[in-house]
């Protein structure tokens, strides 16, 4: 059905808008009078995707406004109101860098992943990255990008895990709300992404996800409910999955009950993109978006309004809803993109961005930083990736950039020879190798055009490592003066990492081994690099190289931002912000979570009944509230690297911590001192100890609040002020729907890590109740269709 047939010419009057162009507003009431009930059911229905037909059949064809985006609303052309267009993803804009006809570029920048970018620790970093990508989006006409992911990291494979940014949920929540300020600050909008409980891929249209309201409350929704309240995003992404037992876009206890009555949040509910299964229901529960439109959602809507199941009040809200975001958007107030962004600056803010999220793991005797006079040294560089680096992951959360800049090139740049004849030799074994998975993958193209299209948004496998003969490695130990062997990990949507792809392989190991010990014999030292997503195993291997650099996926500029930091040019600052255990057993979550499964790459195959397959149709969280260093610290369990934990090449000095307490509000001060002898960056966490309770467990510590320093030069100081508010103390009572905050003395403890506490501050603290509503209890299964 085409808008142009639902409409007269005449009904243009029913917009009101004022004679300057960012003031228009819309009459909602007079628009809602004015649409059938089958022109809204339309409207609050996307407008297709492309490629998609047959039993994925969706409601009209997309509008090839911005060739590349994941989608658009609805336009309804004769009153005026213009589709807006929405576009992924987290590390950047994702839309289409070449277009038909047209011989001009749109390539647009990316940006360091989300894990990196969470490493930084650093609000006012990540808020300029924001408004850098935020410029992008409104210069290539796009209203609203799909970002940020704020999901817990659960589980070390998740595949998506390098899009979220940490297993705190403070952390994930201000490091989003920063993230949303920076985007939304250009007069964008930003949907927080993906609400809730999307913590693997494997059957992520149908997995239910069984978790106490407990945690819920206090790890799963808390990241979302901070960066709803401090940065106000324009939107909110439903996500797949079920949530004790209903989809999170049919959920009322969700996405209206708790967003909006308790958070108070006023933007626009969207779905994932083909998320869900019943409209009547989605819409009823708040849902105000469907995307990307599929009919039966239509039928749905229009049945359920004439059946009396579904209240037309309710999707009169919906559109109103709507109707207010896109008002705000560029689209609607008649901005003219220019095309242009400044990828050139963008790309500058992308080099300094990444260096401070990169994380030092080891460095004996002072490795790193390399020698300052770059021409001096000669690096062997080892590993397929350190010839091609990974910039981030694939899927939504890729970009279609112009470049990447590999390790290679980075040190090249930077003023390093490299190993030439090595150099040679990757090159060529890298071309033949790709070749080779070129030519399987379009082998099983061929046989199932389905999964090739889904193909394009999954990881393509890597290289296997290279064998490197002894005297080989003799011969370049003698002739080079450091050793670099990169590590490479790339993960993406619709499938989980793997087990091996979290241990090293076979080959990985034994090239770390032989480099290792060619170059130790003739007293030369060894790097290794890790391009990675998320979390892989360290301990078996990590006593051997004499430094390790945890460089994430640092986005296009990636080589010259680790050339920064392996030349000293700067300190690296970053710290994990997930914990890093010895085995992967010795994650709690490892004992539920779906461990080499195959993927299931169905787009809509929602309503699958699937055959009760634990992990996959439905994952229990027995770990409850004990997620990464909440239950390594608490049960003193050994770990590889703890949560928060990142060296520099400087030291710091933590003196003069106090307490400043008034009324509901916790100020800890402290003084960070470079004692070292290179400028460097500091980061302060603060922790709480919450007394014993009669009522509630309690993890031994968990984090409260974070800052950062400025650059200090050595011997210089700076005193940086953490706050809590007395509420944050809070733990949430499942009994009685309660958020308590005990009487008793709490510990305040001021620290470099979880495990490198360096101030113990006590404080008594009053009791204090706050009475919520008790929803989204485990296992029970609602009937939605008497509820509404």
């Amino acid at each position: 059905m085409k808008t142009k047939d639902l409409f007269p010419i005449a009904l243009a009057t029913a917009l009101v808008m004022s004679c300057a162009s960012q003031d228009k507003t819309i009459d909602k009431q007079d628009v809602l009078r004015k649409l059938s009930l089958e022109d809204k059911a339309h409207f609050v229905i996307g407008t297709g995707m492309p490629g998609m037909s047959g039993d994925h059949a969706v409601i009209g064809a997309t509008k090839s406004l911005v060739p590349g985006a994941a989608g658009t609303t609805y336009p309804l052309d004769s009153l005026g109101i213009p589709a807006i267009v929405l576009a992924d993803g987290p590390a950047g804009l994702r839309v289409d860098a070449h277009r038909k006809g047209d011989k001009r570029t749109y390539f647009c920048t990316h940006f360091p992943i989300g894990t990196l970018l969470a490493s930084t620790w650093n609000r006012q970093l990540v808020e300029e990255v924001g408004k850098a990508m935020g410029e992008e989006v409104k210069e290539y006409g796009v209203d609203v990008l799909l970002a940020p992911a704020v999901n817990i990291h659960r589980n070390p494979l998740n595949g998506r895990n390098f899009e979220y940014y940490s297993e705190d949920p403070v952390v994930a929540g201000k490091i989003a709300a920063a993230y949303i300020r920076g985007i939304q600050s250009n007069g964008v909008g930003t949907s927080v992404k993906h609400f809730a409980f999307n913590n693997q891929e494997t059957n992520r249209m149908n997995n239910d996800a069984r978790i106490s309201q407990r945690a819920i409350r206090e790890i799963y929704l808390k990241p979302f409910e901070i960066a709803v309240k401090e940065a106000h995003p324009w939107t909110v992404m439903s996500s797949y999955n079920k949530i004790n037992g209903i989809y999170t876009s049919e959920s009322k206890d969700l996405l209206t009950t708790i967003l909006r009555d308790e958070w108070g949040y006023e933007g626009t509910v969207m779905t994932d993109w083909f998320g869900g299964k019943d409209g009547a229901a989605q819409v009823w529960a708040g849902n105000d978006m469907l995307q990307p439109g599929k009919a039966e959602q239509f039928m749905s809507i229009v049945d359920g309004v004439k059946s009396g199941r579904l209240k037309e009040a309710d999707l009169d809200r919906n559109i109103i809803r709507i109707l207010n975001l896109i008002e705000k958007t560029p689209s609607y107030q008649g901005y003219q993109p220019s095309n242009k962004p400044d990828l050139q600056g963008h790309a500058a803010v992308t080099r300094q961005s990444a260096v401070e999220g990169m994380v030092l793991l080891k460095n004996e005797d002072s490795t790193l930083p390399l020698a300052s006079k770059a021409t001096d040294i000669e690096v062997a560089l080892y590993g397929c990736t350190g010839y091609d680096f990974i910039a981030g992951g694939t899927g939504s959360g890729n970009v279609n950039h112009a470049y990447v800049v590999s390790l290679l090139d980075g040190l090249k740049k930077a003023g390093y020879r490299v190993n030439e004849d090595l150099h040679k030799q990757y090159a060529k074994y890298i071309t033949q190798r790709k070749a080779e998975i070129e030519k399987q993958q379009n082998a099983a193209a061929k046989k199932d055009k389905k999964k090739a299209m889904l193909a394009k948004f999954m990881p393509t496998p890597r290289p296997v490592e290279m064998s490197m003969e002894a005297r080989q490695l003799e011969r370049q130990a003698r002739l080079s003066d450091v050793a670099i062997v990169t590590l490479g990990r790339i993960s993406g949507e619709f499938v989980d990492r793997k087990m091996a792809d979290f241990n090293l392989s076979t080959e990985e190991r034994r090239l770390v081994s032989q480099v290792c010990e060619a170059y130790h014999k003739v007293g030369k030292k060894v790097v290794v690099l890790l391009n990675v997503g998320g979390v892989i195993e360290t301990a078996s291997w990590k006593d051997l190289p004499d430094a390790i650099l945890c460089a994430w996926q640092a986005g296009q500029e990636s080589g010259n931002s680790v050339a920064d930091v392996l030349s000293g040019k700067v300190s690296p600052s970053g710290k994990l912000t997930m914990t890093w255990p010895v085995n992967f057993a010795d994650a709690y979550s490892s004992r539920n979570f779906p461990i080499d499964k195959a993927p299931d790459l169905s787009l809509t195959n929602q309503g699958k009944a699937g055959n009760g397959e634990k992990d996959v149709d439905y994952t229990d969280y027995e770990e409850d509230i004990y997620v990464g260093y909440r239950y390594f610290d608490s049960f003193d369990k050994a770990v590889s690297y703890p949560f928060g934990y990142g060296l520099s090449y400087t030291k710091f000095d933590y003196t003069d911590a106090k307490i400043n307490a008034k009324d509901d509000v916790i100020n800890v001060t402290v003084s960070v001192k470079n004692v070292g002898k290179a400028d460097g960056k500091e980061i302060v966490e603060l922790y709480v100890a919450a007394p014993d309770s009669k009522r509630l467990n309690k993890p031994a510590k968990e984090l409260k609040a974070f800052a950062k320093t400025k650059s200090l030069k050595p011997g210089e100081a700076e005193t940086l002020t953490l706050t809590v508010k007395t509420a944050d103390l809070a733990s949430f009572d499942a009994d009685t729907s309660v958020w308590r905050v005990d009487a008793g003395k709490y510990q305040l403890l001021v620290g470099a890590s979880s495990r490198d506490i360096k101030t113990t501050l006590p404080i008594d603290v009053k009791a204090r109740e706050t009475k919520v509503h008790s929803v989204l209890r485990p296992m029970e299964r609602f009937n939605i269709l008497k509820r509404m």
